[in-house]
């Protein structure tokens, strides 16, 4: 393989996959472009999966022990209450009026402090009696996130993956409001479709309880169905909103305020079954008719008659065959691969594959990487912390992580898993992350020190790397007084940290 094939076989691998690993390089041959097409045939299902529980089940599971939760701690309380009752000294019968008088009089303070610590006490066995349940939302996300990281660890070039967890990104959701589902959500909704057509991910992800739940919409009503005019209670348009501006045409392309609302209209009624009402079914979508604002409804100059769910899927369906959408689509994925400013013949070819094949995202990601305007930039963009972890991971050859470790450094170099702080997810500009770079030295020590003893750097360079890395950066780790400084100095590299 020739120099100028190695160099682009390391671009292709930082650019568009998860970084160099042992052998990556000699696998993708002399044809980068055409090895990256080729992963976008492959499966992108998880083996590994097979054992997680679905969304819905995993939501039953968290509402299940909530609420066992609650039913251990009243318990816990009551009885500490009687054991108060029981052990409070009752007055004697034969005590005359005068001495219980004399005594109640000398115990006002004591008892106002009793009481206090009586209340404390019981409070404390309620707290006990539901700690002694767990929580299962945690291991279960922790879970969640092993498998996702380690499909990423073990991928061939690991274009699939960096798909899915663009568009996850683009359609996020959090888990510090939704934890039980957000790694099942990810799963069934984008690494289901994140080849497929955009209309069907778009499909998926918006009737999602997960992100029903996100952007709160399980319990929007419109004024005059039948819940909003027993309830007086109204609308919520944030999931309309976001939906327009986030997921499909983008900000200041043409809609206005009376259209979200509309829109949101159109929403009403799309929830999830309450686990409840029914064990079975509870966390799964559902469309209630009785939250649902009855007549049509007018979004983009389009009316829309439908009295059902339909009449939210046809408006997704028109918004995702919007022009808009196509150009916010291919500038969000030239954006995150290419470059802070990507060429805009490039995002414009896109946005015609786009618009040519009705939104097939696999012809897409291959225009994207087909283009020579995707290649011809320099190495230069800052990769996401997420990334920049798994690169350094792979290029060890470890393939399995500590869900506990690994989650705790994501959230250190600030991009928790699945716990962006708005729905518009992790920025992916320079500016956003430049900043926290110091914080990454303290976590490449840190993984030097845990490697050193297996992980050789001149190895790295030499057959991860083919030699393709800064000269600079061959001298540094030269010239390291350790092997976990020189370990550390190559994780530090614009080599690892750019693309």
């Amino acid at each position: 393989m020739s120099n100028s094939a190695k160099a682009e076989a390391v671009l292709a691998l930082h650019r568009f996959g998860m970084g160099p690993r042992p052998g990556s390089i000699a696998a993708l041959g002399t044809d980068p472009r055409g090895a990256l097409i080729a992963e976008l045939n492959r499966p992108l299902a998880l083996a590994a999966a097979a054992g997680l529980p679905s969304s819905a089940k995993a939501f039953r599971t968290v509402a299940d022990a909530n609420a066992r939760r609650t039913a251990r701690a009243k318990q816990a309380q009551q009885q500490a209450k009687k054991q108060q009752m029981a052990a409070a000294p009752a007055m004697s019968e034969h005590q005359n009026q005068g001495q219980a008088q004399a005594q109640i009089q000398g115990q006002t303070q004591g008892q106002a402090q009793g009481q206090s610590e009586e209340k404390d006490a019981a409070e404390m066995a309620a707290k006990k009696a539901a700690e002694a349940i767990p929580d299962p939302g945690r291991p279960i996300y922790l879970q969640e996130a092993k498998v996702r990281t380690e499909a990423a660890l073990a991928a061939d070039i690991g274009f699939a993956e960096r798909l899915v967890w663009f568009w996850s990104n683009h359609f996020c959701v959090s888990a510090n409001k939704i934890q039980s589902m957000s790694g099942a959500y990810e799963r069934e909704t984008v690494r289901a479709n994140a080849l497929g057509r955009f209309v069907d991910l778009l499909m998926a992800v918006e009737s999602h309880p997960a992100m029903l739940f996100y952007l709160d919409n399980l319990d929007s009503m419109g004024a005059n169905s039948t819940a909003g005019i027993n309830r007086s209670r109204g609308l919520n348009e944030n999931f309309a909103r976001e939906t327009m501006e986030l997921h499909t045409l983008g900000v200041r392309t043409g809609y206005t305020q009376d259209d979200v609302i509309s829109f949101a209209n159109v929403l009403t009624g799309w929830t999830l079954v309450p686990p409840g009402v029914d064990p079975q079914h509870g966390g799964e979508f559902t469309f209630n008719p009785r939250l649902h604002e009855p007549g049509g409804q007018t979004v983009l100059g389009k009316r829309y008659d439908q009295e059902d769910v339909e009449q939210g899927r046809a408006v997704l369906r028109d918004l995702a065959a919007h022009p808009a959408t196509a150009t916010h689509v291919a500038t969000k994925l030239a954006h995150h691969f290419v470059a802070d400013e990507p060429p805009p013949t490039l995002v414009e070819q896109m946005a015609k594959t786009f618009r040519d094949t009705e939104g097939d995202l696999k012809q897409v990601a291959i225009a994207m990487v087909s283009s020579d305007e995707a290649w011809r930039g320099p190495p230069s963009k800052l990769k996401r912390p997420g990334e920049w972890v798994v690169g350094m991971v792979r290029a060890t050859g470890i393939t399995q992580v500590d869900p506990v470790r690994y989650t705790g450094g994501q959230e250190l170099l600030g991009e928790a898993l699945w716990r962006p702080s708005s729905p518009k997810g992790y920025p992916d500009d320079e500016a956003s992350w430049i900043d926290g770079v110091g914080r990454r030295l303290d976590v490449a020590n840190y993984f030097a020190e845990r490697v050193a003893g297996i992980a050789d750097p001149q190895a790295i360079i030499e057959n991860v790397f083919a030699s393709e890395v800064a000269g600079e950066v061959k001298q540094a780790v030269d010239r390291a007084e350790s092997r976990q400084q020189a370990l550390a100095l190559l994780f530090m590299s614009a080599d690892f940290q750019r693309r």
